[in-house]
């Protein structure tokens, strides 16, 4: 299984690859949304106007050349005009993605730009977000008032007043981050905002965050893949896949490990979008030391520590799902105690800090062992279980479960079991 570099591909390729993942992820209809590249030669490549976006080949993408030659089977998307002057704008920016996705036109109908920093890297992804007056579709006016706001160099996201949102990027996968960053931070504050108040980061918290990434200096050169290694190392990637493919993890961010042997273990890398992570990217830790030429994840260590304190937990994710992170971005209580299958696969479930993780790894590394989900305040939520498939079933139930609680603000009180239901499923399903 090879990495898919999506910055090696044509540029049709890329954009049907893209194009495919925001219609599949639901953040984008069958008519709606455009994207495209802009070249080394100035070569604009773009979307086709009128063409089914869940079925669209290479064949189907469109060129305009730098001299206005137009190329392809089609006729180029009616956003096409914006796209030019955006282009022309930031001469820096070589993709741009249009979409209507549900949370981000949320913002874009009640006229609000989404604050980011509800999680410490979201910020850094997706920068400050500008604001377009509404012009009319496909029109020159739309061009020149969202090219207007591109001028400003801080921004390389705007939301489009009653139309949606335009980003832009160094190249695709850069532009695609962005938007799948910015669409989750807004799904997380409308869903935060039916459970409460938000909780938004401070700059100095955010800048102590980016300041906390763990050096690992110590390194071992002599790697060895025996078939059970390997074996754990697919797994993984089966189960990353399947987390982005389930919304359970972003392509900007989740953590993955597995025990391996003794307090030995496979870690996701940093840096490497998570739908594109393949078995060879996986970092090996032996004796505390990462395999050369790797960079684990910055929250090594922690999983480290838990798993030399914790000989029951053989794996553990750390990711950020949208209701979760609702009940995280709060502070609102995440009460499991739902319905029976909540509780006896969840148990309770604590919320911690956002600094505690960083400040005090011990502290929260001994939580797991009376605790097998742990929820962190404006971060993220960990969950450790004895094989990473039970890992990964209990991460969906706590999702399903953040996601009913939301829901259910919206019908009357919540309404948890009591003590008396809790004790007898104790009893019933043998649970210390």
């Amino acid at each position: 299984m090879k990495q898919l570099d999506i910055s090696l591909m044509h540029p049709v390729e890329q954009i049907n690859v893209i194009i495919g993942r925001i219609y599949k992820g639901g953040m984008t209809t069958t008519s709606g949304g455009n994207i495209s590249i802009r070249d080394d030669n100035g070569d604009i490549w773009i979307t086709p106007s009128g063409v089914d976006k869940g079925s669209l080949t290479t064949k189907d993408i469109m060129c305009v050349k730098k001299d206005g030659t137009i190329v392809g089977l089609h006729k180029p998307s009616s956003e096409y005009p914006f796209h030019k002057a955006i282009y022309e704008a930031r001469p820096e920016l070589h993709s741009i993605i249009h979409a209507h996705p549900p949370a981000l036109v949320a913002f874009s109908i009640a006229r609000k730009v989404p604050d980011t920093k509800i999680v410490p890297q979201a910020h850094s992804i997706i920068g400050d977000v500008g604001f377009a007056p509404y012009g009319t579709p496909g029109s020159e006016d739309l061009g020149k008032k969202i090219a207007n706001e591109f001028k400003d160099t801080r921004f390389k996201a705007v939301i489009m007043e009653n139309h949606g949102v335009v980003l832009g990027g160094t190249d695709m996968m850069d532009a695609y981050q962005r938007f799948e960053t910015l669409e989750f931070c807004s799904r997380t504050i409308v869903n935060a905002k039916r459970l409460g108040n938000i909780n938004y980061l401070t700059d100095e918290q955010i800048s102590k965050y980016a300041n906390h990434i763990p050096d690992t200096k110590s390194y071992f050169m002599d790697v060895a893949h025996p078939s059970d290694e390997r074996a754990l190392r697919s797994e993984m990637v089966s189960i990353i896949r399947r987390a982005c493919n389930q919304e359970l993890m972003i392509s900007t961010y989740g953590t993955v490990s597995v025990r391996w042997r003794d307090d030995d273990f496979l870690i996701t890398p940093s840096n490497v979008a998570r739908w594109d992570i393949v078995p060879s990217d996986i970092v090996q830790i032996k004796s505390g030391m990462a395999e050369a030429g790797k960079i684990p994840s910055r929250s090594v260590a922690l999983h480290q520590r838990i798993y030399q304190l914790n000989p029951h937990i053989n794996s553990i994710i750390c990711t950020q799902p949208v209701n979760l992170m609702a009940h995280a971005v709060s502070g609102t209580k995440f009460d499991v105690r739902t319905i029976p299958e909540s509780w006896i696969f969840l148990q309770d479930v604590p919320s911690i800090p956002f600094s505690l993780i960083y400040n005090e790894i011990e502290q929260v590394a001994e939580m797991f062992n009376h605790h097998r989900v742990i929820l962190v305040e404006n971060d993220s939520v960990f969950v450790t279980g004895d094989k990473l498939l039970n890992t990964f079933d209990y991460l969906e139930v706590a999702e399903f479960s953040a996601n009913s609680l939301v829901m259910a603000k919206s019908i009357g009180e919540l309404r948890p079991m009591g003590d008396e239901e809790i004790e007898d499923l104790r009893k019933a399903f043998n649970v210390e």
